[in-house]
């Protein structure tokens, strides 16, 4: 077998005295080599033929016999395209993700544990580094470039999977939220409880120490919950978000905010329940919502000075209202002629408080329903045709000029009526009257309808929808996971657009928080509450890094 071996060349060494007979059984396999390369060569040159039509190298005969029995592959030229918010993937493509080359797939590594509770724009102590006048300073302060982690901001020590809902509603790990001052601060008002490993949220509140869900019978009692008319409801000031959380059971979806002030942990407290909530305060800036966005806004001692400021932050809550929607006030200073002594307020600061209260209200046009016991309501007007001629007569708040009311990112806060779009008739709804819910999701929104959303047509919307429906069940079938009820709670879309993607959930045991991007072409949060959703504006081009 030795006599039989080629010999070995190196660069260190000459060829041996049989040197011909080795060299002939060298040569051997080149020639196999060429012939194989040369036979596949020749198969994928007729493979990329066949897949372009043919060609010119091809012969007339065999370039008629493919393009007779096999249709043609269009192709496409590819260009350089400017980062836009469009959707570009077909409605039938499956989904599939895009594969990126290794060298263009970043590594981070985790922050330090002492930030998992880091929220760039909320940061405590660059807040401080602003005026407190109007609360400035809880409004979003974004760090600046210098300032941006390179990390990954981990969970909590100890972090486990939220409990399902609906057991979330009343049960938090407290390895989640490890904060027990609320436990402590709001003993005697029953809104939290800590239990061992886990915090327990009875439904109690300041203002209703019977529970949140006999608190809410009472205002149905007042005003129709169950008809579907309110479908969407803003809570400022929310705490744990309690009243949010016992809203969902009657089929009304709650946006619940608060301030990262000594209460620090109250919205990660809603979050983890499962509730719909951002960190957030009326200050100097606009809410992050579009104009005629919820059917319902609340204010349980929520400790905003509604009358103070020219009425700023009243007029915010006109603005974000719908037509012939209500507001609703308890606490501080309804019914101060009973509770004074207890809030260490005297009656003439109480009486003065209300007095400013009802003179914004009346400024804005809105009509006060009933002050029954330790609740308050008044309502929104239908349209502003009556409104108009009172602005004639006094201009306290004037009508504002701004041309686009929904406009709120890092917009300031106007001291002006917002004015809502033209009717012909007293009766008639400013901007289109609403479907109820459940019917609201699928109707055609006012502002599509009416041709307000550029670019948006009905049939846009029709063709989105069903779009949305063969996507979700691809991803149902992708992540069995989120096939299963109730394995997630809390998502959030960061590309709404009409919101197609949470309409087909709407049956699940979630909730969607829809994104419209600031820089996006056309503006489609309005759409969205149109359909009984929620969602807010969001930069991404601002960094945010956040556990979600």
């Amino acid at each position: 077998m030795a006599g039989s071996t080629p010999p070995h060349y190196t660069p260190l060494s000459k060829p041996t005295a049989g040197g011909g007979a080795a060299a002939a059984y060298l040569r051997k396999p080149k020639l196999y080599s060429l012939a194989i390369v040369t036979v596949l060569c020749s198969f994928f040159y007729l493979i990329g033929v066949w897949q372009h039509g043919g060609a010119a190298a091809t012969s007339p005969s065999t370039t008629t016999n493919l393009g007779a029995t096999l249709p043609c592959f269009t192709t496409h030229n590819t260009t350089t395209k400017k980062l836009d918010f469009a959707t570009h993937h077909s409605a039938s493509d499956g989904g599939g993700a895009a594969n990126l080359p290794s060298s263009a797939v970043k590594t981070y590594p985790p922050c330090s544990a002492t930030y998992s509770e880091y929220t760039p724009c909320e940061d405590q102590k660059r807040s401080l580094k602003f005026p407190r006048d109007k609360l400035i300073y809880r409004e979003r302060h974004c760090p600046e470039k210098k300032e941006l982690l390179k990390c990954r901001v981990p969970a909590p020590h100890g972090y486990k999977n939220p409990f399902k809902w609906p057991a979330s509603r009343d049960l938090v790990w407290y390895a989640n939220v490890p904060h027990k001052e609320l436990t402590v601060e709001k003993a005697v008002q029953n809104w939290i409880r800590f239990e061992g490993d886990r915090f327990r949220f009875p439904g109690g509140g300041t203002m209703f120490p019977n529970g949140a869900g006999a608190y809410i019978d009472d205002i149905g009692k007042l005003i129709n919950l169950k008809d579907g008319s309110i479908r969407t409801a803003i809570d400022t000031g929310c705490g744990v978000a309690s009243w949010g959380a016992y809203l969902l059971s009657r089929n009304i979806l709650p946006m619940s905010f608060a301030p990262r002030d000594t209460h620090e942990a109250q919205v990660q407290f809603a979050l983890e329940r499962g509730v719909p909530a951002l960190i957030g305060v009326i200050a100097s800036k606009r809410l992050p919502y579009p104009s005629r966005a919820f059917d319902m806004a609340h204010c349980s001692r929520c400790l905003i000075p509604w009358g103070q400021n020219d009425g700023a932050y009243l007029i915010e809550v006109d603005r974000v209202l719908r037509p012939g929607g209500y507001w609703i006030l308890s606490g501080p200073p309804i019914r101060w002629n009973k509770y004074w002594k207890g809030w260490e307020r005297s009656k003439e600061d109480l009486n003065e408080e209300q007095t400013q209260i009802e003179d914004v209200a009346k400024g804005l046009c809105w009509k006060k329903l009933i002050e029954k016991d330790d609740i308050a309501i008044w309502q929104k007007p239908l349209n502003h045709l009556n409104c108009n001629k009172l602005k004639k007569i006094t201009k306290n708040p004037p009508l504002c000029s701004v041309p686009n009311p929904d406009n709120a990112w890092y917009t300031k806060l106007e001291t002006c009526l917002t004015p809502l779009p033209e009717v012909s008739r007293s009766e008639e709804v400013a901007g289109g009257e609403l479907e109820k819910w459940p019917k609201r999701l699928n109707a055609i929104p006012p502002r599509i309808s009416k041709g307000t959303i550029k670019g948006v047509t009905p049939e846009t919307f029709e063709q989105d929808l069903k779009l949305w429906n063969r996507r979700v069940s691809y991803y149902k079938t992708v992540n069995n996971q989120f096939g299963q009820a109730g394995r997630y709670r809390n998502i959030l879309d960061m590309n709404a657009f009409l919101g197609g993607f949470a309409a087909n959930l709407i049956e699940d045991p979630l909730w969607v928080m829809n994104v419209v991007p600031v820089e996006a072409k056309v503006n489609t949060l309005g759409v969205i509450y149109e359909r009984g959703l929620i969602g807010t504006y969001q930069s991404w081009y601002v960094y945010i890094i956040n556990r979600v």
